[in-house]
């Protein structure tokens, strides 16, 4: 998947290879870690959003 493009947080900084990078392809988005690189995890757009949805919800809490 190198023909991709892959994007990093302005968070991540200047510091090196400790960032999650993403990228876009022809079914979903691709996710792998910088100092991995051959590592990709693929996905669709609705399963990531929901996941950063998730995310910025809080932790899961158990129903009563």
């Amino acid at each position: 998947m190198s023909e991709l493009e892959w994007l990093k947080s302005s968070f991540s900084g200047d510091g090196g290879n400790n960032c999650v990078e993403i990228a876009t392809t022809q079914d979903g988005v691709a996710l792998r870690e910088s100092d991995s690189p051959a590592d990709v995890l693929t996905t669709g757009r609705a399963v990531l959003g929901a996941l950063v949805r998730g995310e910025k919800a809080g932790p899961l809490r158990p129903q009563p």
